[in-house]
């Protein structure tokens, strides 16, 4: 990277070039050090081959992707920019100047027909590379929003639709990525990306079957969320020898069932939320359980019925939830009534059908129709129409006996884990929602827009290889930082100890710098500040080393 400097002799003026000053160098060291552990780039270059005479291979290419996803999001039109201020060529041994957005395509090209090979081969590499613990894996998905028709689709690959994307984009298409994250550190060994338009239910027998392939003999845990408790995926779990949990949905509740307990007669669970941690021991929610056995019978007479362990599990931070939002969605709701009342017969609601249409569209948007009465009449007088109305306090009373309690079916064996420990292993489901926000958080993942969906599912798999890199980084400080949890610096004029997270770690190296080689001298960087230097060491990462 170049600035021009003006010289003014006279009337007249000289450009030349003379080198830069300073590039950013930022966590692209630690980036780097982590992809060669996973060995990415080989992975990719022996999946994908290139002519000998190349400027940079495949591997080298996507490398680069992720470390720009993981410093300064940029669209592939701004990749090479990005490269020029940062210390790519340094680090990465790649100018700026081949990293435009065609060599960039070339390379998601590439690799699209070899992601499933790149994804078992890297997260094998990450499970044994780190020592990661993969007996209890959480699954979920979620939809990533595209911009453009995207009306002719290549075969092989996912293909853009409609659907219910998590960001409620409805006028977008989406494509849907599913994840595995290991319960050990958060980390997301698995990742597929499936048709915008496929149902979630149907994805989890082949993503099971792949997990299996990756954590080879050892025996794990799935936890997903209410879809994983289909007939089909409870079969091919079970015949398969994996245990599950799961929660069962709130319309699959026998009615009635959760009215019918006593919180005070369950058994209370050794549990603290970390939400909670900070707090004194009678401001945190409580847990306690009670279990029985639900059947599952199959969609054909012949087929075996599965008989499962349902744990009832009552938490008193969900019932103070939820009578909140009950409050709060009442009170909503009478303000509005009460205006009704009062503009019933008016010209804003002039005859019967206006007032019914506007009080059936409170009711609905307010969600309070199972307890909501009302009467539409004519005065006799007039002939206007007359609105009353009332909460029916039985039906209160009776949604308000089933607050704080829902039910979690899982087909492990009581003597590998009771009712309170199959509460334990499944709280740890939000990690895969936390990684998600990742995706959207810091990696920067809005409505995107590609040529085709070949290059959609190539960069989906860039990001979700970029993720798994941002969580080795923070299980690693965290494990290396152990017995300690938290460390102090993060924050500006705040010298309070907070646990590392990927988030703060990366902005922590974010300033490192980098004085480029100039006048015969070999590149410099400037002494590291108290935290950066911790954390490099915590990383096992000397950023004086190049990648290449």
């Amino acid at each position: 990277m170049s600035r021009g400097r003006r010289v003014v002799s006279g009337r007249r003026a000289e450009i030349v070039a003379v080198p830069v000053l300073e590039k950013r160098l930022g966590s692209l060291p630690v980036i780097a050090e982590f992809c060669r552990r996973l060995d990415i780039a080989g992975v990719i270059d022996r999946a994908c081959p290139i002519r000998d005479l190349a400027d940079a291979t495949h591997g080298q290419v996507i490398e680069v992707l992720i470390g720009n996803r993981l410093t300064n999001p940029a669209a592939m039109v701004g990749v090479a920019g990005w490269a020029q201020a940062w210390a790519v060529q340094e680090v990465y041994g790649l100018p700026a100047a081949i990293l435009g957005d065609d060599r960039l395509a070339r390379a998601l090209d590439a690799i699209a027909p070899h992601v499933d090979q790149i994804i078992g081969s890297v997260g094998a590499a990450a499970i044994d590379g780190f020592g990661i613990d993969v007996a209890r894996l959480h699954w979920d998905m979620t939809s990533v929003s595209l911009h453009g028709a995207y009306d002719e689709v290549q075969d092989g690959f996912p293909a853009p639709g409609w659907g219910h994307p998590k960001d409620r984009r409805t006028d977008l298409k989406q494509i849907q990525a599913g994840i595995a994250v290991a319960s050990d550190g958060g980390v997301p060994i698995f990742h597929q990306a499936y048709d915008g338009g496929a149902g979630e239910i149907s994805q989890v027998v082949e993503a099971m079957q792949r997990l299996q392939a990756l954590a080879g003999p050892r025996r794990f845990l799935l936890v997903g969320d209410s879809k994983l408790l289909s007939y089909g995926n409870i079969t091919a779990m079970s015949d398969a020898g994996v245990g599950f949990i799961a929660p069962l949905a709130a319309a699959r509740v026998p009615a009635g069932l959760f009215a019918a307990l006593d919180p005070q007669t369950a058994v209370p669970v050794d549990y603290t939320a970390l939400r909670d941690a900070g707090k004194p021991a009678d401001r945190r929610g409580a847990y306690r359980v009670v279990e029985d056995v639900m059947d599952i019978p199959g969609p054909r007479k012949r087929d075996p019925v599965h008989q499962l362990r349902r744990v009832l599990v009552h938490s008193t931070a969900n019932q103070t939830a939820a009578v909140k939002a009950r409050t709060l969605k009442l009170d909503k709701a009478r303000t509005e009534l009460d205006t009704l009342t009062r503009t019933a017969g008016t010209r804003h609601h002039p005859d019967t059908a206006a007032v019914t249409a506007k009080a059936e569209q409170i009711s609905r948007h307010r969600r309070v129709s199972s307890y909501l009465r009302t009467q539409v009449t004519e005065h006799p007088d007039t002939g206007k129409p007359v609105f009353a109305w009332h909460y029916d306090q039985t039906a209160i009373d009776a949604e308000a006996a089933t607050d704080g309690w829902y039910a979690l079916l899982s087909n492990l064996p009581p003597q590998e884990a009771d009712a309170a420990e199959i509460l334990r292993r499944y709280k740890n489901q939000p990690v895969v929602e936390q990684r998600y926000a990742t995706i959207k958080g810091p990696l920067a993942v809005a409505p995107m827009f590609l040529r085709h969906n070949r290059r959609i599912t190539a960069l989906i798999t860039v990001i979700c290889l970029a993720l798994l890199i941002f969580s080795l980084i923070e299980r690693e400080v965290r494990t290396n930082l152990a017995p300690n949890t938290e460390m102090i610096g993060f924050y500006a004029y705040d010298n309070r100890a907070v646990r590392p997270t990927g988030r703060l770690i990366l902005q922590a190296l974010h300033d490192l710098r980098l004085i480029p080689a100039h006048d015969q001298q070999p590149p410099r960087i400037p002494q590291p500040g108290w935290l950066q230097a911790q954390l490099l060491a915590l990383l096992n990462t000397d950023p004086t080393r190049p990648r290449w």
